[in-house]
């Protein structure tokens, strides 16, 4: 696993010809660039430094951010033996070998910090074999994950370790690599400044990525600098970072769901690109917006409803990409929409009464009669056919004996549903009126 983000020149055992962004591993934590929220003075990783004590950890961030690195060099500054395993190519063999071996160093009088990269791979039953060694102090567990931890981690193993986030690398913090790179080549990258920007554009936080990059260019001779159209023909665009079935499938449609939420179509245009730029299943993103029109819309504007709908028609019949300019049309026309959860909510209630209240019977002059026995009880009798009475009102009362009437439905004064606001406040005037 290579480490990142040296400010000099690497260790001596470090290979001549190893890849750049391993040649260019810090020395120190000072020199990790990026996530001074944990390793300076006052942040947590700083204060176990300083203290010389080390708590289980696992490092939560995106690829290329220095999880691999922090763990080395937080071995290094305690004095803890450093031990790395990978879950993607390690099994419980190997955790029993390290186990053991880190029981044999302790009789020795030296500890074991034991790293273990994409501890999210590790099954529910594997995760639960850490948890006697992490609590007899025979291991110190530092795990690393680019998965959100609470969904992919036991609680027990979570609640033995403190769990540190780790930030996508800022443009600061990767141009600073970049210098790091241009030094210890002793050269200047062969890029016009605009083509530079691009270059940190395109790695996306991930620090490993632009050193790769960087160690691309400085391998070729060129007469003249690059501007941002010959470095995209020279290199590889990065694909975002998106999983579909992980937590950046989960925060960009939450993302989506608030802007839209928040009338701010901009934003709202934005994640939809992110999602369908990075493979998302298109009719998936629409079934969410759909969702959307009547959580967040409803009766506000009955037509974000139709346009979803007819959106999900027109993808279906054009196929991408000309099919996706519909679910655009869709998402605009819903995050410019008046707002209104009225509906959600009354949903939400009435199911809650409906669960509470069991199986009343509904008043036997609104039931139907189809039987002579049924009629001789009284189903349907005295029933007020709305249609016969003036405003094609009657005003009769529809709810169980059992229960006084509830208002769960409560229209807001927003786009249409003001208007509907006004009829409800209508017919109730009705009711009072003929009921007493």
């Amino acid at each position: 696993m290579a480490d990142l983000f040296a400010s000099d020149e690497a260790a001596d055992d470090t290979a001549a010809d190893a890849p750049l962004a391993d040649l260019l591993r810090p020395k120190t934590l000072a020199d990790v660039v990026g996530q001074e929220h944990l390793t300076g003075p006052d942040g947590p990783i700083g204060r176990m430094v300083a203290a010389g004590k080390l708590a289980s950890i696992i490092f939560w961030g995106p690829p290329g951010t220095g999880k691999t690195t922090i763990a080395r060099l937080l071995a290094d500054a305690v004095g803890l033996r450093f031990v790395a395993i990978s879950a993607v190519f390690s099994g419980v063999a190997d955790l029993k070998k390290a186990f053991a071996e880190a029981r044999q160093m302790a009789g020795a009088g030296k500890r074991t910090l034991l790293f273990v990269d994409e501890i999210h791979r590790f099954n529910r039953a594997q995760q639960d074999g850490f948890l006697p060694y992490v609590e007899d102090g025979t291991v110190t567990l530092v795990g690393a994950t680019t998965e959100n931890p609470s969904f992919e981690l036991n609680s027990a193993l979570l609640s033995r370790a403190q769990v540190l986030i780790l930030n996508r690398l800022d443009a600061d913090a990767l141009a600073t690599l970049l210098e790091r790179a241009e030094t210890h080549e002793g050269r200047p990258l062969p890029l016009t400044d605009a083509a530079r920007e691009a270059l940190i554009a395109s790695a996306d936080g991930d620090g490993r990525f632009l050193l790769n990059q960087a160690e691309t260019l400085f391998s070729v001779e060129l007469a003249e600098p690059l501007d941002p159209a010959d470095l995209a023909d020279m290199l590889h665009r990065r694909v975002p970072v998106y999983d579909k079935d992980r937590e950046g499938h989960y925060n960009l449609i939450s993302a989506l769901h608030k802007a839209m939420r928040g009338s701010d179509p901009q934003a709202s245009l934005y994640y939809l690109a992110r999602m369908l730029v990075a493979g998302e299943e298109p009719l998936y993103v629409l079934r969410r917006i759909t969702r959307f029109a009547s959580e967040d819309i409803g009766l506000a504007d009955p037509q974000a409803l139709i346009q979803c709908l007819a959106a999900k028609d027109a993808y279906e019949f054009l196929g991408s990409p000309e099919g996706e300019l519909a679910i655009v049309q869709a998402c605009l026309y819903c995050a410019t929409a008046p707002k209104s959860n009225a509906a959600y909510k009354a949903q939400k209630a009435a199911w809650k009464s409906a669960r509470e209240t069991g199986s009343l019977m509904p008043p036997k002059n609104i039931l139907n009669a189809p039987t002579r026995l049924m009629k001789d009880v009284g189903y349907g009798k005295g029933y007020a056919y709305d249609h016969e009475r003036d405003d094609a009102f009657s005003g009769d009362d529809y709810w169980p004996e059992e229960i006084e009437r509830q208002d769960f439905y409560k229209p807001s004064p927003r786009g249409f549903e003001a208007k509907v606001a006004e009829r409800l406040a209508f017919w109730e005037k009705l009711r009072a009126k003929r009921q007493d």
